[in-house]
């Protein structure tokens, strides 16, 4: 694995909880972290702006407590993630907080983040940066982030058209870094799958949309439990770039599915919520086709314990030269 040494022991299972508009909180991201994978949120979930430092204060303080209490457990380091885009008029001060409080992860999206891995690099913070494609990989990997975040077809919100099976493989071919796979993955046999084709990490975000953390509506973690794939739509209509999103959230605003328009992209905004009266994130829900494996909206310990006993069962049934279970055993 290219697994950076900085989180090498630091896991429980390869996984990074993705960033989630509006729905990750800090509960949702202690709570991963806690249970042994890296959580993660967006910058511009803090509103307004001062609020950063009060959710960077609190996610430090109390992981580092929990850490002295349980001593032997593994405490998993969280990620913030930048909006590198001519819209976000906030990026620099978010950058500035995250090097004060030295932020573990800082996960980058929607432009080469040069000034973020300066940033970042400077107190020994680490860079993984969002591509759907090999050219804004290639750039990123110029501007030295210490990781590629490839996401694939399928995966909730922003997201590319590639296949996992073409874009993990092509991408080796000229980088052995660390690489990250987004792309509907909502069990343990698809997070070991995920290094099986080549990646270090899976970044999982639909699933831990539909938990008691997230903040989330009822409605929203209804709508994915009573979802399945089939259901989700690839449009720009929303921000401007192509992402996917429950068809049912979408015909509940007054819009056809099956009949969207493409997006202006001159009006790209991505901390207002979208081109439309229907703002993408509030009314507009972003999902992975994975939402067909998804059935509840437990805490997230708890999704952390299942995606860690599927994993190892997946693994114990492949070397057994065995069906590989995709749901628990005892289920």
């Amino acid at each position: 694995m290219a697994l950076p040494a900085k989180l090498r022991g630091k896991l429980r299972i390869p996984v990074v909880g993705a960033p989630l508009f509006i729905v990750s909180n800090p509960n949702l991201v202690i709570e991963q972290c806690k249970a042994g994978i890296i959580g993660s949120f967006p910058a511009l979930n803090a509103r307004p702006a001062p609020v950063l430092e009060d959710w960077l204060k609190r996610i430090t303080s109390e992981l580092a407590e929990h850490q002295d209490k349980h001593p032997d457990k593994i405490v998993a380091p969280f990620a913030v993630n930048q909006i590198v885009h001519s819209s976000n008029d906030r990026l620099m001060h978010d950058v500035e907080l995250c090097a004060k409080y030295k932020v573990p992860v800082q996960i980058t999206s929607l432009r080469a983040p040069d000034e973020v891995v300066a940033s970042a690099h400077s107190y020994g913070g680490l860079v993984f940066h969002d591509v759907i494609n090999i050219k804004h990989a290639k750039r990123a990997l110029q501007a030295g982030v210490d990781g590629l975040i490839l996401v694939c077809a399928g995966a909730g919100g922003h997201a590319g058209r590639l296949s996992p099976f073409a874009l993990v493989p092509e991408v080796r071919q000229f980088y052995d870094g660390c690489i990250l796979l987004s792309g509907s993955i909502a069990n343990g046999a698809s997070v070991l799958a995920a290094q099986a084709v080549g990646a270090d990490l899976a970044y999982i975000g639909t699933r831990f949309t539909a938990s008691a953390e997230a903040n989330a509506t009822d409605a929203n973690k209804q709508c994915i439990i009573d979802s399945a794939g089939e259901e989700i739509i690839y449009t720009n209509l929303f921000t401007g770039v192509h992402g996917n999103y429950l068809s049912r959230s979408v015909a509940a605003a007054g819009l056809d599915p099956e009949n969207l328009p493409e997006a202006d992209k001159s009006k790209m905004n991505f901390g207002s919520g979208g081109n439309t009266k229907a703002k993408a994130w509030r009314d507009i829900w972003g999902a992975g086709q994975g939402v067909g494996q998804i059935h509840d909206a437990p805490p997230a310990a708890e999704i952390v314990d299942r995606l860690a006993q599927e994993y190892e069962q997946a693994r114990a049934a492949l070397l057994a030269d065995q069906p590989v279970p995709t749901r628990l055993a005892a289920e």
